[in-house]
C-alpha cells in the first residue's frame, strides 16, 4: 500500500495561487477530513469548490481537483489543493494535511511513484528535472521530447535487436533438433555486434550533441595578465560584470556570466592571469583559474600579440589536452598578417568572430535541435559502458568462445540495453522466444 504523501507543488513564494499535491492509495479518505466535502466515493477526476477545515476553523476558500488513479500523474488516486498563494496559508494546509493522515513527500517521490506504477519511464522521470532547470527553449524542447517518450523510442531497435539474438542462440542450444531455424552461428552474432556499435555511436554523437543543447557547456578565458580576458567578457556579456584596469593582476578571483548563443547556454569564466607569482591572493585567484580551467568544456586562450613569449606558451602547454581556441586581443593594435587566427578587439566591442568561432567550434547541425537524442548523463554513461561490452562480445566471438558464454555476455548486455528505461531486468526469455519462434508444435 503506497501511503499518501503531500507537498507543495509551486514555488514557496508570495503569489496569487498556490497548488499543494497530495497522492496515495487512502488519498481520498485523507482529503475528506480537512475537505468541506466527502471525496471518499470519488470514481473518476472532478473539480470541486469547496473549503479547506481545521476542526471547524475555516483556513481557505479552494478549488479542488480529484484525479482517479491510475489515470492520474502518478497512477495513484491524487488531489491537487489550488489555494491562495500566501505561504501562511499554502503552509497551513500542508501541516492540517500531516496531521490527519499524510506525510511530507520526499524530493522527487511523487515522480518516483509515477515511475514504479510504470506511468513514464527513466528516461521520462529523468527529463522532468531537466525540463525544470531548463535555460532556454532549445534546451526545453530536447527535454520535452524526452518527457513525451520520443527519446525513449531511440531504444526500441536496441532492445528488439537484443531480443531477437538472444531468442535465436537459445533456441539453437534448447532445441538443437530443429534443423528448420536459422543457426546463431560466427557470422550471425558478428552482424548482431557491428550492427549495435554502429547505432550505439550514432546514439553517443547525437547525445553528446543533445547534451550541449540541454545543459550547455563551461567556457573559461585564460591567459597571461593584463591581454584582455576581462575586457572580453564585459564584451560578450554586455555589461561592466569584471573590473578592468592596466595594473596587472587586477582579476584575482574566478568572475562568472552567461549568456546565450544560438540557443546554447555558455556558462563564462573569467579567470585570474596565469602566471608565477609570489602575491598570496593571487596565488589563490590563480589556483581558482586552473581549478575552473580543468572543468571547462571549452577554453579561451587570449593573447595580446603575435609574438608569444615564454608565459603564453607555458599557457598553450597548459591547455594542450583541452579543448581550446586561440584568440587575440586588441586586434586594432596590429595589422593582421594574412593567416588564420581569430582576432577580436573587446576596447571596440568587436566580438562577433569569437562568438561565431564558438558556434563553429560546438559542430550542431539543425537536426540535433529538432531530434530526440539520449541526451543525459546517466544515459550517455550506460551507452559507452553498452558498446565496450558489444566491442569485447564481438572479440571473444571472433575467437571462438563457445556460444552458451556468449549468450551469457549479450544477456548481461541486455540488461544495460533495459537499464536506460528502467524496465524490470527480471524479463523471462521464453517469452522472448515463443514470441517470435513457433517451436511448440
Amino acid at each position: 500500500m503506497y501511503e499518501t504523501i503531500v507537498a507543495l507543488a509551486t514555488a514557496p513564494i508570495k503569489s496569487a495561487l498556490a497548488i499543494i499535491r497530495l497522492s496515495g492509495d487512502d488519498c481520498f479518505f485523507v482529503v475528506s477530513k480537512f475537505f468541506s466535502k466527502d471525496l471518499t466515493t470519488t470514481t473518476k477526476s472532478t473539480i470541486h469548490h469547496g473549503f479547506i477545515k481545521d476542526n471547524d476553523e475555516i483556513i481557505d476558500e479552494v478549488v479542488l481537483l480529484t484525479y482517479k488513479g491510475p489515470h492520474s500523474f502518478t497512477g495513484e488516486d491524487s488531489v491537487e489543493i489550488i489555494c491562495h498563494g500566501s505561504p501562511l496559508i499554502f503552509n497551513k494546509i500542508v501541516e492540517v494535511a500531516v496531521k490527519y493522515g499524510a506525510r511530507l513527500a520526499l524530493g522527487g517521490e511523487f515522480s518516483s511513484r509515477s515511475y514504479m506504477h510504470n506511468k513514464m519511464d527513466l528516461i521520462q522521470a529523468e527529463s522532468i528535472n531537466d525540463l525544470i532547470n531548463a535555460e532556454s527553449e532549445e534546451s526545453k524542447k530536447i527535454s520535452m521530447m524526452a518527457l513525451t517518450g520520443k527519446t525513449s523510442k531511440l531504444i526500441e531497435p536496441l532492445k528488439k535487436s537484443f531480443g531477437d539474438i538472444l531468442s535465436l542462440i537459445e533456441v539453437n542450444i534448447d532445441y538443437p533438433e530443429y534443423t528448420d531455424i536459422e543457426e546463431a552461428n560466427f557470422e550471425k552474432i558478428n552482424e548482431f555486434c557491428t550492427e549495435n556499435i554502429k547505432y550505439i555511436e550514432n546514439l553517443i554523437e547525437s547525445g553528446n550533441k543533445g547534451k550541449i543543447i540541454k545543459d550547455g557547456i563551461k567556457v573559461a578565458l585564460v591567459g597571461k595578465p593584463n591581454v584582455g580576458k576581462s575586457s572580453i567578457l564585459n564584451a560578450l556579456l554586455q555589461e561592466e560584470k569584471a573590473i578592468v584596469t592596466d595594473v596587472k593582476g587586477t582579476t584575482r578571483d574566478v568572475v562568472e556570466g552567461k549568456i546565450n548563443l544560438n540557443g546554447i547556454v555558455i556558462n563564462l569564466y573569467d579567470t585570474a592571469g596565469i602566471r608565477e607569482s609570489n602575491d598570496l591572493v593571487e596565488g589563490i585567484g590563480i589556483k581558482k583559474s586552473i581549478d575552473k580551467l580543468n572543468e571547462a568544456d571549452l577554453v579561451l586562450v587570449i593573447f595580446d600579440s603575435l609574438k608569444l613569449d615564454d608565459e603564453d606558451k607555458k599557457i598553450l602547454e597548459f591547455v594542450k589536452d583541452k579543448e581550446y581556441i586561440t584568440v587575440y586581443n586588441k586586434a586594432d593594435l596590429y595589422d593582421n598578417d594574412g593567416k588564420n587566427n581569430l582576432f577580436v578587439s573587446a576596447l571596440k566591442d568587436d566580438i562577433n568572430p569569437l562568438k561565431e568561432e564558438i558556434i563553429k567550434h560546438l559542430g550542431l547541425s539543425k537536426s540535433n535541435y529538432s531530434n530526440p537524442s539520449v541526451a543525459n548523463t546517466r544515459e550517455l554513461g550506460i551507452l559507452e559502458n553498452l558498446k565496450s561490452q558489444l566491442i569485447r562480445i564481438k572479440l571473444d566471438n571472433m575467437a571462438n568462445v563457445p556460444v552458451d558464454i556468449i549468450n551469457s555476455e549479450i544477456h548481461d548486455a541486455y540488461l544495460k540495453v533495459l537499464s536506460l528505461t528502467g524496465e524490470d531486468n527480471d524479463f523471462d526469455i521464453a517469452a522472448e522466444i515463443f514470441s517470435r519462434f513457433c517451436v511448440g508444435k
